[in-house]
């Protein structure tokens, strides 16, 4: 028997795009969850539902643990999981019941059950965990088992009592990161993590996180469980954790999951010189900001201590555009920031956001226009989707309908009123992909005299006239 069961509710096969790309990280946040309890003297099951194929297979678990508490705990480091996407959604409700069904207690810490905690109650949960979860869990966890406390006392928690919704009050965040043990990675088994990555890329990469919160202000981007505060682990407290991991797992890549990573000032240089120091050899990616990456000579710091990619929210190509999103960045910065990169040669990659309002097809050319000079190693797309608790989501929420989540992370449908159909947004992500794809098989044709690129190449002339006729239906003689 178990104290605890501990899973998560991201399952790769009800995410077509994702299972496609073939590159799972486990989930982080629980792990971490698992380790505090685990610190604290609590037995923890850990069951994960990564590679499952329905949400009933939890339920051999439960009965093989009979546990005395049930715990959904998602990995508030995953932006997929701050997607709120309802194939997953759907997945924690039926995971609730089987839960119910044994009798277990039951409680949840995720973006969408802090966003909609009732929704969640009403389908069987005991207790909603807000904000970050793993004080808040390990309290509830000593009121449930050792009957240490009171409910009403426990910060971060949403109940009902006596049909009626209770939020106690708000947890403060963490500050002292270093506090933390290490993730839980006995719990869960990384060998088909590790065969997936290599059948799909050739290596194994491995998520991590530095820091926790961001303090920027895009007014798009929701931050249900970590807020605007910035905290971050010492340089020292990282380094040990990668020693462990390539004890452990003999890894050479990692996933630094941060919202932004290195913002303190010195922490990047302080790292550089650390993993210089341990003689440690291993590659990662990152996600950043432009104007940041232009400070402190940070871009020669990253490639100094085997930085391989940076993924920087360009978002778009139009000032006007990115002033309209609080970013506070300038397409300048985007453009300064992607050539050192690559002097330094760290591959610059894209995330681009198409749809939001007030944007016109200038916009969209200028976009477009941006990534074609810049050219950088690679991009995501994505179309402005309205979250709550940011300012974006209050723009638009009385033009939201019934449905306002996407069922998987590919759907990308816009559902309030931009400037073109939804349907247009749809085919322009094709387009600009094309476009993209085509322009980077050409300069390997010309750069390396790559004969198979110069092919590629010519390949996607038809997909990129296709899709432009396809756009034209629905924004005829803007484009």
């Amino acid at each position: 028997m178990a104290d605890l069961l501990l899973t998560h509710s991201y399952f790769l096969n009800f995410d077509p795009k994702q299972l496609r790309a073939g590159t799972p990280y486990a989930p982080l946040a629980t792990l971490f969850a698992a380790a505090v309890l685990q610190k604290n003297h609590y037995n923890v099951a850990f069951f994960d539902t990564m590679f499952c194929h329905n949400a009933n297979e939890i339920a051999p678990a439960i009965l093989e643990h009979k546990p005395k508490l049930f715990v959904i705990y998602d990995d508030g480091f995953n932006y997929l999981t701050k997607m709120c996407l309802t194939n997953m959604r759907e997945a924690a409700f039926e995971m609730i019941k089987a839960a119910k069904e044994q009798g277990c207690k039951v409680a949840i810490s995720s973006s969408d059950s802090t966003d909609h905690a009732e929704q969640y109650l009403q389908k069987g949960a005991d207790f909603v965990i807000a904000g970050e979860g793993e004080q808040t869990l390990l309290e509830l966890s000593n009121f449930l088992l050792r009957n240490e406390g009171t409910i009403e006392t426990i910060d971060g928690l949403i109940w009902l009592k006596e049909g009626e919704l209770q939020r106690n009050t708000k947890r403060n965040n963490l500050r002292n990161l270093d506090e933390l043990p290490l993730p839980a990675w006995d719990l869960v088994d990384m060998k088909p993590y590790q065969q997936m990555w290599l059948n799909h890329k050739g290596y194994f990469s491995i998520n991590m996180v530095t820091t926790r919160g961001c303090p920027f202000k895009c007014n798009w981007c929701a931050k249900p469980i970590y807020g605007n505060r910035y905290n971050s682990r010492s340089p020292e407290n990282v380094i040990a954790e990668i020693k462990l991991l390539k004890q452990k797992l003999n890894i050479n890549h990692i996933w630094f999951a941060d919202d932004i990573f290195g913002l303190k000032p010195g922490w990047v240089s302080q790292f550089a010189t650390l993993a210089k120091q341990e003689n440690l050899q291993f590659k990662f990616k990152i996600q950043s900001r432009v104007d940041l990456l232009l400070e402190e000579d940070n871009i020669k710091h990253l490639a100094d201590a085997g930085c391989d990619e940076v993924w920087v929210g360009a978002e778009s190509g139009s000032q006007k555009i990115l002033d309209a999103m609080d970013k506070g960045t300038k397409v300048e910065q985007i453009e300064t920031a992607t050539l050192l990169m690559k002097q330094q040669g760290i591959k610059p990659c894209f995330f681009l956001q198409f749809g939001y309002p007030s944007e016109e097809a200038v916009d969209i050319k200028s976009t477009i226009s941006m990534l074609k000079r810049l050219m950088p190693h690679d991009i995501g797309i994505s179309v402005s989707y309205p979250l709550p608790g940011t300012k974006f989501y209050d723009n638009v929420k009385s033009q939201l309908k019934q449905k306002q989540n996407w069922t998987d992370s590919d759907e990308l449908l816009v559902m309030f009123n931009s400037t073109y159909p939804a349907d247009f947004y749809k085919q322009l992500q094709r387009l600009v992909h094309y476009q993209f794809r085509k322009w980077k098989a050409l300069e390997a044709w010309k750069t390396k005299n790559n004969v198979k690129q110069g092919a590629v190449a010519l390949m996607r002339v038809p997909q990129v006239m296709w899709a432009k006729q396809q756009m034209k239906k629905y924004a005829a003689g803007a484009f």
